[in-house]
């Protein structure tokens, strides 16, 4: 007799049932909410890849020094400064240690198109994370030597279909940021690691000298793309 009264009890009991259900759902629940973290993380990766291109690409295109003939001068100094404002502002996510951002000089001397000159950051390296449209010499751009006149780009830079082309005797600056993308959740769970890229362009905003790049004493270090580093 007590003990079909206790179970009676026992099935009458409803005490445990909400702790029951929160045990069976709550799995589900973590899963869902770490997914939707990796995928905002991505999101906001993807974002900041995007403008950091797009600033470098700007800022690259308004630097430089007024000289006495009213064109301006672009000095390694001015393009260490804006690769370094890149490299700050890319500091949140190791921009500079998972990356490699590419900064080049399209111009169009006569109607001829060529990459004139490229300065680098970064410390990955390889296909991929190296420019993927051309590169030059670290000596290209440097003098007016035709040795340094760069590398010849008849169609312009960027995708088939996409490419970008500077204006008769003008220049484009073209960036490209090649970054390898690391989950925050685990490797492999919600997603891989993966390489983003993100590719900007501005032309350049004012009269500027495009015979070379100048480097006044005392002078600066060259950030050639043979150099790598975070």
């Amino acid at each position: 007799m007590q003990l079909s009264a206790c179970l009676r009890r026992f099935r009458d009991n409803r005490s445990g049932v909400t702790l029951l259900e929160f045990a069976f759902g709550l799995p589900l629940f973590l899963t869902a909410g770490m997914w939707g973290v990796e995928l905002t993380n991505m999101a906001v990766t993807h974002q900041r890849l995007s403008q950091l291109a797009l600033e470098l690409a700007d800022n690259a295109s308004r630097v430089g020094l007024y000289s006495g003939q009213a064109t301006v001068q672009l000095r390694e100094i001015d393009l260490n400064d804006v690769l370094q404002a890149t490299r700050t502002h890319g500091s949140s996510i190791n921009l500079t240690a998972n990356g490699r951002i590419i900064l080049s000089s399209l111009e169009n001397i006569n109607g001829t198109q060529r990459i004139h000159w490229q300065r680098c950051i970064g410390a990955k390296s390889g296909a991929g994370y190296d420019s993927s449209y051309g590169t030059t010499s670290t000596t290209a751009g440097t003098t007016t030597n035709a040795s340094d006149a760069g590398t010849p780009a008849a169609t312009g830079m960027g995708e088939a279909g996409a490419k970008v082309n500077a204006p008769l005797n003008s220049a484009v600056m073209f960036v490209e940021v090649n970054y390898l993308y690391t989950p925050m959740i685990g490797n492999g769970w919600f997603a891989s690691p993966r390489k983003l890229k993100y590719v900007a362009s501005f032309i350049v905003r004012d009269n500027r000298d495009l015979t070379q790049l100048y480097n006044p004493s005392p002078a600066a270090t060259r950030s050639t793309c043979n150099l790598y580093g975070a």
